[in-house]
């Protein structure tokens, strides 16, 4: 979680992460790049950052990166595609988490002294190579995972078990969910990047096919290429720099499991991480009026 414009005094601790500053961002424009490769998107992704920033691409000493299909590898293949020899690297892949986490240990490293620009990337083609995000068993071969993956355990079939609880625990209907997916849609119609602007009602929404009961197609997530850049500093770096820094105010990380003890399946991780996150930014609910989960 970020912000700007707050004065550098009222953080907890040692400062950390208010001396943290975000300084360069890039989204790429495309949902769909069957032309381009991971690392391409995430090329052209930090040029543009690092040129907001004001930086060039010797000034990064830090490289953070993950994708739908970086293995163990993958954070060195993507220095040496990027002919970046950093200081410190972070390759951490907790998928679609990955570079809000990255930003956390970007902060970190910087205030360890380990780095002092680091430049965070995420890039995917997932929609020009027809990957199975969702409805598909993921790829794991895991002890754990092996009992449940045969038999359909894919995220939108997990999603949809969540979504049949909380109908039966707060009597939450499918036109409530449907309109989840209208607004969404809406926010949509204002973006010019968006793969899909067209406006839909909640009736589009519930006479759209079941993907998994209770959820409709439209219910579900888009899958598209794109990808993205932020440039990570010092705010002591920062005033020498292009833009107005936008100072990192607090972070958490969090992880619940499928497959682990009896978890309770309505919570997820971001109640977790948003409680840390909020705690060392020393804000409350009540502050917060823009909320992207």
């Amino acid at each position: 979680m970020s912000g700007s414009g707050i004065p550098g005094s009222g953080f907890p601790g040692n400062g950390f992460p208010g001396n943290i500053a975000i300084v360069g961002v890039h989204e790429h424009a495309s949902r769909f790049s069957p032309d381009k490769t991971e690392f391409q998107i995430m090329a052209e992704c930090a040029r543009e950052a690092l040129a907001e920033a004001g930086l060039a691409k010797h000034d990064v000493d830090g490289l953070f990166g993950a994708s739908m299909t970086m293995g163990m590898m993958g954070i060195v293949d993507l220095a040496e595609y990027l002919d970046l020899k950093p200081d410190y690297l972070d390759g951490t892949n907790i998928g679609g988490s990955s570079f809000v986490a990255h930003v956390n240990h970007a902060a970190a490293a910087i205030n360890a002294g380990l780095c002092s620009v680091a430049l965070v990337l995420y890039g995917s083609t997932a929609a020009s190579n027809s990957m199975a995000i969702g409805t598909g068993g993921g790829g794991r071969t895991d002890p754990l995972s092996s009992f449940t993956n045969p038999y359909g355990m894919t995220t939108v079939g997990s999603y949809a078990m969540y979504a049949n609880l909380h109908m039966q625990k707060y009597g939450t209907t499918s036109e409530q969910l449907a309109e989840i997916a209208v607004t969404m849609r809406q926010h949509a119609s204002l973006n010019p990047n968006a793969k899909m602007r067209t406006p839909i009602t909640v009736d589009d929404v519930l006479s759209s096919r079941v993907i998994s009961t209770p959820l409709h197609l439209l219910d579900c997530c888009i899958i598209s290429d794109g990808g993205g850049a932020v440039v990570v500093t010092s705010m002591d770096r920062a005033k020498d720099l292009a833009t107005k820094p936008v100072r990192l105010l607090g972070c958490g990380e969090a992880v619940t499991h499928q497959e682990i003890g009896a978890s309770d399946l309505l919570t997820i991780a971001a109640k977790q991480s948003g409680a840390k996150a909020m705690a060392m930014a020393g804000v409350t609910h009540a502050d917060i009026d823009l909320a992207m989960i």
